[in-house]
């Protein structure tokens, strides 16, 4: 008897694994792969036309082809972290408190990614993640702090284009190149054997523009460096030089970020030619890699059950409204690409609903099957991609919010995408203006229209104060910077002169220390400075601008331009 319990509790035992092994088998079978590669600063009107049309994007437009293509997806906060924090979490910037790039999410936060892990996934992350806190460089989270301080210091070195090698020069980015081996090795080697549905995240650098080199240690990435061979990808004829409005009508923001940038000289219309060119090149060098990690799904065997996901953190000015880098709310700082294919997805279909990064979250859960844990802020994509008509479409906001809080911009900065218009608003709504563009007929976003429609303006500006309470945000944004700047300092102690004098502003810096020091005295010792203030800063900081030079300037947009 007793033995024959034993056999039978063995077999009950074999049965009840079989039906959990058969069930999970099961399970996995029906779940698909998920791949996401997330590119730097990638144009997301370079995904459909016409922008689609200046560069060779063979890879992109396989997914275009054969997925769906979000025509209006833009980031949560044109800038790296805060921007990243937002795609991992589902939460927007003010929830998740990511300032800068230098606070964002706490190490410990759950990622999209961490649930699929904890539910059968086998999950792999590589190259650039870049959305925990305690990143970056010293000067970069420095400049944020210090944006209210009397002082217009340029923080960046001036943009330049850079060729290297020849037509067979191929490998640009290595450090990219070296994390996409890594990827289809893992795809190869841990993927393809295994018997799990699994997750892969690749992070791109390109095509962040690199750091330049020759203004030392210290220095920003200013450079748009690339080969005759990417170059040999780019149609010339179909560069544009963008418009720039005289640097006595930009708006204050944008001025400071202008020259903050480095980009209030005279350029030639040669130059800025060849940084858009240079930066279409190194779109084409990251597409490249987006199709190394197709080909190494394709041989394997997986590509059919696994979506495909390419997206970016931002964009890329490249000399659109007299900048380059992000830090804006301009289409090209702010568009994103987003592009999903899969099993089951549609093929072809081009979306206009506006979307942004931290829908990616719900929609990653959505297609494999899981629950979101707690409230997010995005809401899920997959009923534009499912090909199940049964699938109703949940209801998702006609509007989209992006916000940025860091350097090189002197106001917290709000956005708001809904239908035709984009609203901008800054600190507390009332100092500084805010700004108006309707998209339909303002492509290049040149003309404020914030006076003539101040109705859509109210309307606009009562909706983004329902999403987020955005003078409250400003001000908080504000005091994180006066307590974050001065536990620096403190920690820095007696070094403190010489370390901020040789940051990335280190040319202006050293023209007058004592008086840069003075100012961030000024800053610090003022306990209550209100957001109000800030218009009377920014006419000081517009005041200390080189005049000569801003007529030298002003002259040579005039004349290419008409």
């Amino acid at each position: 008897r007793r033995c024959c319990a034993v056999i039978i509790m063995k077999s009950l035992a074999l049965i009840l694994l079989f039906q959990i092994y058969g069930q999970s088998l099961s399970q996995n079978a029906t779940r698909p792969n998920i791949v996401m590669v997330m590119s730097d600063a990638f144009d997301g009107r370079l995904t459909f036309d016409p922008g689609s049309r200046v560069v060779q994007l063979p890879y992109v437009n396989y997914l275009r082809e054969l997925g769906t293509t979000f025509l209006n997806a833009y980031t949560n906060s044109p800038i790296c972290c805060p921007s990243r924090a937002a795609m991992w979490s589902g939460q927007f910037v003010h929830h998740t408190q990511s300032w800068n790039n230098y606070k964002c999410l706490d190490a410990n936060a759950t990622t999209w990614m961490d649930l699929l892990e904890a539910n059968g996934y086998l999950t792999k992350m590589m190259g650039k993640l870049d959305y925990t806190s305690g990143s970056h460089s010293v000067s970069n989270r420095v400049e944020a702090w210090t944006r209210d301080v009397q002082f217009l210091l340029r923080q960046e070195p001036r943009p330049v284009a850079q060729l290297v090698g020849n037509m067979s020069t191929m490998r640009i980015m290595r450090k990219d190149w070296e994390n996409i081996d890594k990827a289809t090795n893992w795809i190869h080697q841990r993927a393809a054997p295994s018997h799990q549905p699994f997750a892969l995240y690749v992070g791109l650098n390109l095509p962040h523009p690199y750091r330049t080199e020759s203004m030392g240690p210290t220095a920003g990435g200013s450079t748009f460096r690339t080969s005759p061979y990417w170059l040999g990808k780019v149609s010339s004829e179909l560069i544009t030089v963008p418009k720039w409005l005289p640097l006595d009508s930009m708006h204050p923001v944008d001025y400071y970020s202008t020259f903050t940038k480095n980009c209030s000289g005279v350029f030639t219309e040669e130059e800025v030619r060849s940084i858009r060119a240079f930066y279409y090149a190194m779109c084409a060098e990251a597409d490249a890699m987006l199709g190394r990690v197709i080909s190494a799904l394709r041989e394997t065997g997986l590509l059919n059950n696994t979506v495909v996901i390419f997206t970016a953190d931002h964009g890329e000015l490249a000399m659109e409204h007299r900048q380059f880098y992000k830090m804006s709310m301009f289409e090209g700082s702010s568009h994103v690409p987003l592009l999903i294919m899969g099993p089951g997805l549609r093929s072809g279909l081009q979306v206009k609903q506006l979307v942004s990064l931290v829908d990616l979250y719900p929609t990653v859960l959505d297609i494999a099957g899981l629950s979101p844990v707690g409230a997010l802020s995005g809401h899920s994509l997959f009923p534009w991609l499912s090909k199940a008509s049964a699938f109703s479409k949940k209801e998702h906001p006609d509007w989209v919010l992006s916000e940025y809080h860091g350097c090189n911009v002197n106001a917290s900065t709000y956005m708001l995408r809904s239908g035709r218009w984009k609203y901008i608003a800054y600190a507390d709504g009332l100092s500084v203006p805010p700004q108006l563009f309707d998209l339909t007929v303002d492509k290049e976003e040149l003309h404020n229209v914030s006076p003539k429609f101040q109705d859509v303006r109210a309307h606009l500006d009562k909706l983004l104060r329902s999403i987020v309470d955005y003078p409250k945000v400003s001000t908080a944004v504000h005091l994180y910077n006066k307590k974050a700047f001065t536990a620096w300092r403190n920690g820095v102690g007696r070094n403190y002169s010489q370390v901020i004098a040789n940051l990335r502003w280190h040319v202006d810096w050293q023209k007058d220390p004592l008086a840069n020091e003075k100012a961030i005295d000024k800053w610090l010792n003022v306990h209550s400075l209100k957001p109000s203030t800030s218009s009377q800063l920014m006419l000081h900081w517009l005041q200390q601008a080189n005049t000569a030079m801003q007529t030298q300037a002003i002259e040579f947009i005039v004349k290419s331009t008409v």
